[in-house]
């Protein structure tokens, strides 16, 4: 009698994951691969999520940094810094979300969080972070139009 071959049975969450990136941005791509591994690993589970839960959006580098659009105004993105990966989202201090920082100059309605390991990101409040920025969006694409001054959209 033969024995049979076996094969392991395919991780379905890694195939995923690899389908993921395989779609990603070639241009995000090149960013995250810049970064150290662990920073590899925050940028890329960033960009994965993002991508995943805004896929009608834009993405691109912009000021030297990923970021999504839609319609032309910016709603997510991140960048290294000295201490981590920032996140930002662009009309994120109206979320009313706690873990979410309010932008230095307080000229904007950008909020942040920084992430210095890949298990700091809780991607349940990324996907609601997300949700939120769809739903609440400040004027970012006419800001220079209105000489600085931010209109709400939605």
């Amino acid at each position: 009698m033969q024995e049979a071959y076996s094969q392991p049975a395919p991780d379905v969450a890694l195939l995923f994951k690899i389908i993921l990136h395989l779609n990603m941005n070639k241009d995000v791509q090149a960013y995250n691969k810049k970064q150290s591994v662990e920073d590899l690993a925050i940028c890329n589970l960033l960009a994965e999520t993002i991508d995943e839960n805004l896929k009608e959006a834009e993405n691109k580098i912009w000021h030297a940094h990923p970021v999504w659009f839609l319609d032309g105004n910016p709603i997510v993105g991140y960048d290294k810094l000295k201490g981590g990966v920032r996140l930002m989202f662009w009309s994120g201090v109206t979320f009313e979300e706690e873990n979410l920082v309010p932008g230095k100059s307080g000229k904007f309605k950008d909020a942040s969080i920084t992430y210095t390991s890949v298990e700091d990101i809780n991607v349940k409040d990324l996907k609601r972070w997300i949700k939120k920025g769809k739903e609440i969006q400040w004027d970012y694409k006419n800001i220079v139009k209105r000489k600085g001054k931010l209109e709400r959209l939605k």
